[in-house]
């Protein structure tokens, strides 16, 4: 493990990669406010994003020391992506409807069963696997609920876009249940469990 992150250190800045993108990520809204009133964060606009964007990284990073596996870390890096773009999308905009549409509140409790399941799992592979896997058929399902109910019809992005939004995110936590079924088997093949 300290070898990995020796060999991080040297050949790879990913770190510095990592928290320079957060930083800009930050910046950018505050620089934008300087040249059009079409960008009007708050301060606590910036905490929110200070807290997402941060907290992000930080479980990316926590991940890296984690595990040696590619495969393990490119799962976390997605379902961090999905469960980022779900409370970001949702805070913004909405997806079901407006950002106060109460529908909006089914995809934290799909998030909360991601993040229960990993706890559950101890952040083991397999354990995580089933979680995201778990993720995404409540994604489908939420989905199909929300196509068939007609949730948002009326709004944009209309039926067949909330459709397409949830099993968009559907395919992202199936990804991450796929990537950490390949760092199971890897694993496996090298004597790991």
């Amino acid at each position: 493990m300290a070898d990995i992150a020796a060999q991080d250190r040297r050949g790879m800045p990913w770190r510095t990669i990592l928290w320079a993108a957060v930083a800009a990520l930050l910046a950018l809204p505050a620089i934008a406010m300087q040249f059009t009133d079409e960008v009007n964060w708050t301060a606590s606009d910036f905490v929110f994003a200070a807290v997402m964007f941060g907290g992000t990284g930080l479980l990316l990073e926590l991940a890296a020391r984690a595990s040696a596996s590619w495969a393990y870390r490119g799962g976390v890096a997605v379902a961090l992506a999905a469960a980022f773009l779900l409370i970001w999308i949702n805070a913004a905009v909405g997806i079901i409807g407006d950002e106060d549409n109460p529908q909006n509140g089914l995809y934290l409790g799909e998030i909360l069963i991601a993040l229960t399941g990993a706890v559950l799992a101890r952040f083991r592979a397999q354990g995580m696997a089933a979680a995201m896997a778990a993720a995404g058929i409540v994604q489908a399902a939420i989905a199909l609920y929300a196509f068939a109910a007609g949730l948002g019809a009326s709004e944009p992005p209309g039926p067949f876009g909330v459709l397409s939004i949830n099993l968009f995110f559907a395919g992202l936590w199936l990804l991450s249940a796929g990537l950490f079924r390949k760092a199971v088997r890897v694993g496996s093949t090298a004597g790991v469990t």
